[in-house]
């Protein structure tokens, strides 16, 4: 049920990008806010928006959409184009909710900034990592002084690196099939640090000033990264580890981690000059008494106010929040935690992570562009790492009828092959589970057991790709994936059946 929070007033909002952008429609609904129109040149997301928000006009055309009768745009387009739709959208006379990242490039920070500050209107940023329930619990206990000032942090934003973002995010396969997704297929994770670093600065209200990052040269197995950083300084695309440590306004020290790996993680850990606490698996402790080994407490955060209305908004309550303290500026004029300035300075923490990596480590400076001076040092800093071109991973006079099954043979591939690691490297460490468990290394074999054929099948997709473009970007990635993936024992069907039989057999 909707509720009655800004004293009757309402708000008309426009989705900007309906692939993101429909995860807020709960939210908006629980907060009185009307969407009342949607622009996206995908028309198979036309019909799952319309279906959420039969009245509301759609379009195709991004001029036209502005055009139309509404206060406020949430901006959910295609990532490095965040910046230039803001500032058309801002020029419209909308005020703008902002995906994740404010802007690419230290030129663009720039001219959004002004496009801001010229406007007059609101600008946040979506970052909603900040807002879930044990941040929003930790930043509480921090303004109550609970922690003191903070001193470290750890915090991890952390995907599983077998993605090589050759499928959408709904799961379909990318097309043509012979290409990765667009911006998933080149951006570096040090642009997306802001799920990370975020819930930091919101929490303590500090800033980053300073940050250094070396290069990641181990890279995840099979995602397609280019030659690499050693052979033609190509840096890694999502399928690979971001740590960088930022220096805070006041001294304090966060090691921030983003990345593509072989265990996702949402760790943090808050040291401050009272207390501390660690929150992992959903699980939060807290360390008492301005000792390490003072008092140890396991916490169940609950939210505050609305809490309700956020949890049934879904993904984790984040976006119900970020909606909220837009809408609550707008309305209220009370100002919401991410500005624009907030939105630069961390969206530029990532960029100059990435610098100082593309130069073996060098300190580097997060500028503060709420000084018109040192705004005009990066007016024309263009800068970005080279990277690879998502639409080019197979030479230009490559057969398209094999090249062309890439994408498909990639989705197919990721949980098989998740299915033979799981199952073999299970049966390694059989010995040694924890008898409850022992069970689910058991199923896994039997259903590697009875996908072996379709295992096979894909592998051999795999290898005719591969075979015909060894030495191409998309060629070397599935190359590496078959190798993860034990082509020569899974392929070998009656060795690979006695493995599988023989261990099930013991464990009957």
């Amino acid at each position: 049920m909707s509720m009655d929070i800004f004293g009757g007033k309402r708000l008309k909002l426009g989705v900007w990008g309906l692939g993101r952008g429909m995860a807020f429609l709960n939210s908006a609904r629980a907060l009185n806010i009307d969407v009342v129109a949607g622009c996206d040149f995908h028309e198979d997301r036309h019909k799952a928006f319309h279906e959420i928000c039969p009245d509301a006009a759609l379009t195709k055309d991004e001029d036209e959409f502005l055009a139309m009768d509404f206060d406020a745009v949430l901006v959910s387009t295609y990532c490095p184009n965040h910046a230039r739709d803001t500032i058309k959208a801002l020029k419209a006379g909308k005020h703008v909710l902002s995906e994740v990242t404010a802007f690419f490039t230290p030129a663009q920070g720039v001219a959004l900034v002004e496009a801001v500050e010229e406007s007059g209107l609101v600008y946040n940023l979506a970052e909603n990592y900040p807002f879930s329930k044990e941040n929003m619990y930790v930043t509480k206990l921090y303004k109550e002084g609970l922690f003191g000032e903070l001193t470290y942090a750890e915090y991890d934003y952390v995907h599983g690196g077998s993605n090589p973002c050759a499928f959408y995010p709904d799961g379909s396969p990318v097309q043509p099939g012979n290409q990765l997704h667009h911006w998933r297929g080149f951006l570096n994770y040090h642009y997306y640090c802001t799920h990370s670093l975020g819930p930091v600065m919101v929490a303590t209200g500090l800033r980053p000033e300073k940050v250094t990052a070396f290069p990641e040269d181990v890279l995840n197995i099979g995602c397609v990264h280019g030659k690499g950083r050693k052979v033609d300084g190509t840096m890694p695309n999502l399928g690979a580890f971001c740590p960088s440590l930022i220096q805070m306004s006041n001294g304090s020290i966060v090691r921030n981690l983003m990345g593509g790996t072989t265990a996702d993680s949402r760790m943090r850990r808050f040291f401050g000059t009272k207390a501390s606490t660690f929150i992992h698996d959903g699980v939060m402790t807290l360390k008492l008494g301005a000792d390490g080994s003072a008092l140890t407490l396991e916490m169940e955060p609950q939210w505050e106010g609305m809490g309700k209305e956020a949890d049934e908004a879904g993904h984790g309550g984040g976006d119900f929040w970020e909606l909220y303290y837009f809408a609550r500026q707008i309305l209220t004029g009370e100002k919401a935690p991410w500005d624009i300035y907030a939105a630069a300075d961390v969206t530029l923490a990532g960029i100059q992570a990435l610098r100082s990596a593309v130069n073996e480590g060098t300190p580097m400076e997060v500028p503060d562009f709420r000084k018109k001076e040192v705004r005009d040092r990066y007016r024309n800093d263009d800068w970005q790492a080279k990277h690879i071109d998502p639409e080019r991973i197979f030479p230009d006079d490559q057969d398209i009828s094999i090249t062309g099954n890439f994408s498909v043979v990639c989705k197919d591939m990721i949980p098989l092959i998740k299915l033979v690691r799981c199952a073999l490297d299970g049966m390694k460490v059989y010995p040694f589970v924890k008898p409850a468990q022992k069970f689910i290394v058991i199923d896994h074999v039997k259903e590697l057991r009875k996908k072996l054929p379709e295992v096979t099948a894909c592998y051999k997709r795999m290898r005719q790709i591969a075979d015909a473009y060894p030495e191409s970007q998309g060629g070397i990635a599935l190359l590496e994936k078959l190798d993860l993936g034990e082509e020569d024992l899974i392929l070998d069907t009656g060795k690979i059946t006695g493995m599988l039989n023989d261990f099930l057999l013991n464990q009957a």
